[in-house]
């Protein structure tokens, strides 16, 4: 029997899980996120950790976070572990990207990973980054892709590809 699916305001609804669509940082993280966004656009922490930028949908001015890239097999892969955030709508409605890490900026187009397909890339996504993201995910880190299906849906992946 399938899970039952429901959506309401902001959250996705399973028979076996309840999570956020959209997880809002706190004050406290949202602060944290400005410095780190700050001294990553300086060329400042782990190889990894690069500086998103994405024009806004509606006001046009650019918008900066700081995001862990993932690489498999040569390609590169953003996840948004906090959901549908604003910079994951903003990129839809885009289709573009730019990442900046000091003085290098590169833009990318973005290609959504159908659902079937991204538990795998989240397993390996929670397993590179727990320390940093194992707060949003309700399966934890080590457990097979197949404990990923059920909540592939909250989480947006994209295969970043160069523009």
């Amino acid at each position: 029997m399938a899970a039952r699916t429901e959506r309401s305001y902001n959250v996705v609804v399973t028979d076996t899980v309840q999570l956020p669509a959209f997880r809002k940082p706190s004050a406290p993280e949202a602060l944290f996120n400005r410095v780190l966004g700050f001294l990553v656009g300086l060329g400042i922490g782990p190889s990894y950790m690069q500086l998103l930028q994405v024009r806004g949908r509606k006001s046009g001015r650019v918008y900066s976070s700081p995001v862990n890239l993932l690489r498999v097999a040569g390609k590169l892969y953003l996840v948004a572990p906090r959901g549908r955030t604003q910079w994951v709508r903003n990129a839809e409605a885009t289709g573009e990207i730019a990442l900046k890490r000091g003085r290098a900026r590169r833009s990318y187009r973005l290609r959504p990973i159908p659902g079937a397909d991204k538990p795998e890339i989240l397993k390996l996504y929670l397993d590179s980054y727990k320390s940093q993201v194992q707060r949003y995910f309700p399966v934890p880190a080590g457990s097979p892709a197949a404990a990923f299906p059920d909540i592939a849906s909250n989480y947006p992946v994209f295969e970043l590809v160069p523009a």
